[in-house]
């Protein structure tokens, strides 16, 4: 049952993808097969979320932490990056979904580069969910350009200090033009947010379980969704408040 204040779909939810390693490892498999595994949870994660309602779903697939793993590992995460790209955007093309990239893409191959920008490009006008995928991206490296962009505005004579406030700095940030996350889900059994949309999921609701991600299926997503939906979203109001107010 569904109480006054508690929202039944999330408009945008964010997910961190941990588990695909020790996934592999428990199999005594390399870790790349643990990666290779998990786009097929990818794409279920993509397939569930739209079919629910989600307006906007955001996955972490590469923060700028990542670039400290082995070489060798950095190195299959980019071509699988580039082959998960060329051999599904059709396929979400067709979906009618939109998917868009935040993060530094300037440390990626040009090659890996371009294909980015056609993917964006193909699916830019479609009216199904948004998908971003969060690659090379932190959100300290966030948070540092919303600040440059606003001391650039000062500096131009565009606005004064007096009139920067939280609205303004967030207009600078990689999801401006969205809603904030309402539930953040990481699996995989870590309880931290790594450095992902630090200043976005101020109000957001947190789901943690330890599924792998190679084992996030569709009853593991069912089962965050029903625990927001009993979550009552406050936004520092007390429960009569929010009682009154819906």
């Amino acid at each position: 049952m569904i109480s006054s204040g508690q929202a039944p779909v999330p408009s945008h939810v964010c997910v961190i993808m941990d588990g695909n390693g020790r996934w592999a490892k428990k199999r005594l498999m390399p870790r790349s097969y643990g990666h290779r595994k998990g786009v097929e949870a990818t794409r279920r994660c993509v397939e569930f979320f739209a079919n629910a309602g989600v307006d906007h779903l955001t996955l972490f697939t590469f923060s700028s932490e990542n670039w400290n793993r082995p070489d060798d590992e950095v190195s299959q995460l980019m071509d699988l990056f580039m082959q998960s790209l060329q051999r599904y955007s059709d396929e979400l093309h067709e979906k009618g979904l939109r998917i868009r990239f935040i993060g530094d893409r300037a440390r990626f191959a040009k090659k890996l580069q371009r294909q980015i920008e056609l993917t964006e490009q193909k699916t830019a006008d479609n009216p199904g969910m948004t998908l971003h995928i969060a690659a090379n991206y932190g959100g300290h490296w966030d948070i540092v350009n919303a600040a440059r962009e606003l001391a650039s505005r000062v500096l131009a004579g565009e606005i004064n200090l007096e009139q920067i406030d939280a609205e303004q700095f967030a207009a600078g940030l990689s999801l401006a033009d969205v809603p904030n996350p309402d539930l953040f889900i990481r699996t995989g059994g870590e309880q931290r947010i790594s450095n992902f949309l630090l200043w976005q999921l101020a109000y957001t609701e947190f789901y943690f379980c330890d599924c792998l991600w190679p084992d996030f299926d569709y009853a593991e997503m069912q089962s965050a969704l029903d625990e927001y939906r009993r979550r009552q979203r406050r936004y520092g109001k007390t429960s009569e408040q929010v009682e009154i107010a819906t």
